[in-house]
């Protein structure tokens, strides 16, 4: 079993009740907008850290992570990209991996919105952690912790408060 824990969209600033959160996984993902390698070393030197780029994240974050990663955890196939839509609005770049190989975890970051949507049409569970930073639109800070077990996904907890200054 591995508890994960999963932000997004941090630009490079990250509150102390993330931290928090955070400390009780064992692995942290993160999808992508990470904005600093010191956020990014901060991250690796509390767990194990699995992250994509994201659009706002400079040449040197590029070159450390991946615009997409698939890997298996536990049995659960997981595909990560910052960009990448919504059930039924796949962006173009992944879509057709969607729909060839579906993952049966689909993580994507970007909008700052939290959602968790079930892709019935393809048996994928979507979750878009929201934005766990301070900068963008957004007016509450959230991230998501869970449970992978063999092939099982269960236990998810959100971290939602309002966005302050840090």
């Amino acid at each position: 079993m591995k508890r994960i824990g999963l932000i997004s969209d941090t630009h490079g600033k990250l509150s102390k009740r993330v931290v928090r959160f955070l400390e009780e996984v064992d692995e942290i993902w993160h999808a992508g907008d990470i904005g600093s390698e010191e956020l990014a070393d901060k991250l690796m030197e509390l767990k194990p850290l699995r992250a994509v780029y994201g659009n706002i994240d400079g040449h040197v974050l590029r070159r450390m992570y991946p615009e997409s990663l698939r890997f298996f955890c536990e049995e659960v196939d997981v595909l990560i990209t910052h960009i990448g839509g919504y059930p039924g609005r796949y962006e173009p770049r992944i879509r057709k991996a969607m729909y060839a190989n579906p993952p049966q975890l689909f993580i994507s970051g970007h909008s700052h919105i939290l959602k968790v949507v079930h892709d019935k049409k393809i048996n994928t569970l979507h979750i878009n952690p929201g934005a766990a930073g301070n900068s963008g639109f957004h007016n509450v800070c959230t991230a998501v912790r869970f449970k992978i077990d063999g092939k099982n996904i269960s236990d998810l907890e959100v971290l939602e408060f309002e966005r302050t200054k840090f």
